[in-house]
């Protein structure tokens, strides 16, 4: 079985490739002063580097987990993602609400996608 690590440190890997899936870990918003939508902007544009960085796209997802800091975010970070996944190919997905450590990150988003 062939594994492959992208992106790693001593903690962990940004994506691992095995068995025909693309496992990508939580990402969190690099601009921390935003709010829900900016932060899920940025979110979403890191998922879509870790696919290009793999060769795939969005269409290859097949399972998103989506926390965020506030219920109240809920509909304003649904209108990003939604725009962004567009009307084909839709994963199965996760929504929770969740504390963070750090109080500035209002969502995390982890995805895994088929690659084979």
């Amino acid at each position: 079985m062939n594994i492959v690590r992208k992106n790693s440190s001593p903690r962990m890997s940004q994506s691992v490739e095995v068995n025909g899936f693309l496992f990508m870990a939580g990402q969190v918003a690099d601009n921390l002063d935003g709010d829900i939508v900016s932060q899920t902007q940025c979110v979403l544009s890191k998922i879509d580097g870790l696919l290009d960085d793999s060769g795939f796209d969005k269409s290859r997802l097949v399972d998103v987990k989506i926390y965020i800091a506030n219920g109240d975010d809920f509909e304003r970070m649904n209108a990003v993602y939604e725009a962004w996944i567009g009307n084909e190919n839709q994963p199965v997905r996760l929504c929770l609400v969740s504390d963070f450590p750090n109080s500035m990150y209002l969502i995390e988003v982890q995805a895994m996608a088929a690659v084979n």
